[in-house]
């Protein structure tokens, strides 16, 4: 079965998250937005999902995941979905809510984020809040990414089977969030997340690990991986990165 996830084909986003998990485990999937409108992909397959009202389930927005007959939204919706047809979670009810748990909260992380450049309305450009940002920005840096990584890092110190990953023993969709988490809090607010990651090792050592993924190492050195940029949700605005 191949996988049809539909996001903006010139972003990472949230469809990053799911790229990441689809990459990792080697599934075979179609970008579809990022396709050819003449064979029934790009930006028409992906206003269909979101649009048509043949869609009996619609989704609020993308990412969304296509399999056979299933239509899911939502980031965390999609990896709780494709975490076990994956093997990228563990086979326990307790540690699958509770990886379900830390997508959760890193979802906030993001939300947060992409708040700190649209404060006041997502509607609205960056220019048009830029006094409200700088304030946004400043809570998050000095309270905010503190929080959440240092929350990460108390996960991975408890975790009874080592602090080598997030929940048990081996990857789960939850690392691999971790991985990009920091990756866009580091392109976004590259100052402040240095002087975090040096109070929470064991997460800095997390990214690290799974950057050295061979599928995710090949995917982040491939054309398949957008660069991070300014229409994203990770933005880097100097004046904001204090």
């Amino acid at each position: 079965m191949v996988y049809q996830l539909h996001y903006w084909p010139s972003i990472q986003g949230r469809g990053e998250f799911v790229r990441l998990a689809l990459e990792a485990a080697g599934a075979s999937y179609v970008d579809v937005a990022r396709g050819d409108a003449s064979n029934g992909q790009g930006l028409p397959a992906l206003f269909h999902c979101l649009q048509d009202e043949s869609v009996a389930r619609p989704p609020f927005a993308c990412p969304v995941l296509v399999d056979g007959k299933r239509m899911i939204g939502q980031t965390a919706a999609i990896l709780l979905y494709l975490g076990p047809r994956l093997k990228l979670v563990a086979t326990s009810e307790a540690d699958r809510v509770w990886t379900h748990q830390i997508q959760l909260t890193i979802a906030d992380a993001v939300d947060e984020a992409h708040n700190t450049h649209h404060p006041v309305g997502a509607g609205l450009y960056y220019e048009d809040q830029k006094r409200e940002a700088a304030r946004a920005a400043k809570e998050f840096r000095t309270q905010r990414i503190p929080k959440f990584l240092g929350w990460l890092e108390t996960v991975l110190a408890r975790n009874p089977k080592g602090d080598k990953h997030l929940v048990g023993a081996r990857l789960s969709y939850a690392d691999l969030s971790l991985f990009q988490l920091v990756a866009g809090l580091r392109y976004a607010f590259p100052k402040a997340t240095q002087r975090v990651l040096m109070k929470t090792p064991l997460v800095l050592g997390l990214h690290e690990r799974v950057s050295q993924h061979h599928r995710v190492a090949a995917y982040v050195r491939s054309e398949r991986r957008i660069p991070f940029n300014e229409e994203g949700i990770f933005r880097h605005y100097a004046e904001l990165d204090g």
